[in-house]
């Protein structure tokens, strides 16, 4: 029987003492009891998942609240206290995001839960038969090819530091993804977009500032929230954007995009900077505007337009971003650049020329193209009469 006044400690509410941060070998520990036997380190307090402290000494606080309970997705399978899958998840966060090294957490618990066992030890078979039940499932085709790709790396990581030999998820056959193109709004809707976004209040400068810069710099809906207050130059109409893998471009920006900036610098921002933040665009309370928040200020505007809320989102204007450029005569290459993609081919597959542009370049271009009502030119050589053969 408990006493009165005694509270019972709950494991996923304890906290990490300072000094078990001290040392860097936990991250390559395997396990609590090697950790341990670090010399002079500090006994790891029960309670306590020994993952959740090397993912505190990593700095990654996004592993630290997801790792802080140890959970079991199926009979034998507590992936995140696997030490390997612990190291992958480390390592990977040091050059991914946050929310790609959550997603492949999830992927890898995905086929734990399927094992039901760690990950380490899956065979071919096993995999076939993982991706075969995610077909049967239901699963969406790009679904099971990122699963996939999670568990390759995952194996080609084991790979490097010596514990496989072979990749079993090489091998893997994935279902074909369908190409679709990319929806996109006309400039008519757009220009619909962005007056309802008018207004003196620090929000409406604010909003009228963030769909200029989605739509005018074609920006990532992550890269426009993580933008920092001197990033976009208005006199010289240029934004410095940090891309995926760190990767700085510059892109030129319109003479309504920069003004909608200057003004929310100018008349909106100082009302909303209440914390002294670095970020280009706040919310209310005065924080950095989230994802979400960019995704609700969207859908808003939308509904003001006429629009379907539930159509538009900020990839929508990167798509018409580009669609436009390049039914405006723009090269692929300088599209290429302003996106900020490594490759020309994913420029390719989601920057399509439309339908109504390839018709317009068709009629003009091809000879037998005629349209209704044309005449067909006759060359003066045709009309004089041929020798018989």
């Amino acid at each position: 029987m408990r006493k009165p006044g005694i509270r019972r400690a709950d494991p996923r509410r304890a906290k990490i003492p300072e000094g078990v941060r001290f040392a860097a070998a936990y991250v390559l520990c395997a396990s609590r009891e090697s950790a341990e036997r670090i010399p002079g380190a500090p006994k790891i307090p029960e309670g306590v998942c020994f993952a959740a402290v090397a993912a505190a000494h990593s700095g990654s606080q996004v592993l630290a609240k997801e790792h802080a309970p140890c959970r079991r997705n199926g009979p034998g399978a507590v992936t995140v206290s696997d030490p390997d899958v612990q190291r992958f998840l480390l390592s990977l966060a040091a050059r991914r995001s946050p929310r790609t090294v959550d997603a492949y957490r999830r992927d890898l618990e995905s086929l734990a839960a399927f094992l039901g066992r760690p990950v380490g030890g899956a065979t071919v078979d096993e995999l076939e038969r993982w991706v075969a039940s995610m077909r049967a499932a239901g699963r969406a085709s790009s679904t099971i090819a990122r699963r996939v790709s999670a568990v390759r790396a995952y194996f080609h990581h084991l790979i490097l530091i010596g514990l496989k030999t072979e990749n079993p998820a090489a091998s893997l056959q994935l279902p074909r993804r369908p190409v679709r193109l990319p929806r996109v709004l006309s400039p008519a809707e757009i220009e619909r977009l962005v007056e309802s976004a008018n207004g003196t209040t620090p929000r409406a400068l604010r909003d009228r500032a963030l769909v200029e810069l989605l739509y005018g710099a074609g920006l990532r809906v992550s890269e426009a929230v993580e933008l920092q207050r001197g990033a976009v130059d208005v006199e010289n109409r240029v934004v410095r954007v940090v891309g995926k893998g760190g990767k700085e471009r510059l892109v030129p920006l319109g003479r309504p995009a920069a003004e909608a900036v200057r003004r929310y610098l100018a008349l909106g921002r100082p009302h909303l900077d209440r914390r002294y933040r670095p970020e280009l665009f706040l919310n209310v309370r005065g924080g950095a505007l989230t994802r979400a928040g960019a995704f609700l200020v969207l859908r808003k505007l939308a509904g003001r337009a006429g629009l379907e809320p539930e159509r538009v989102h900020p990839h929508l204007l990167r798509h018409s971003f580009a669609t436009h450029l390049l039914e405006g005569g723009a090269d692929l290459r300088s599209v290429q650049e302003m996106l900020g993609h490594a490759d020309l081919g994913t420029t390719e597959r989601y920057t399509h020329v439309s339908d109504r542009r390839r018709r317009e370049v068709y009629f003009q271009a091809h000879p037998h193209a005629r349209r209704l009502g044309a005449r067909p030119e006759i060359r003066q050589a045709d009309s004089r009469p041929r020798e018989e053969p």
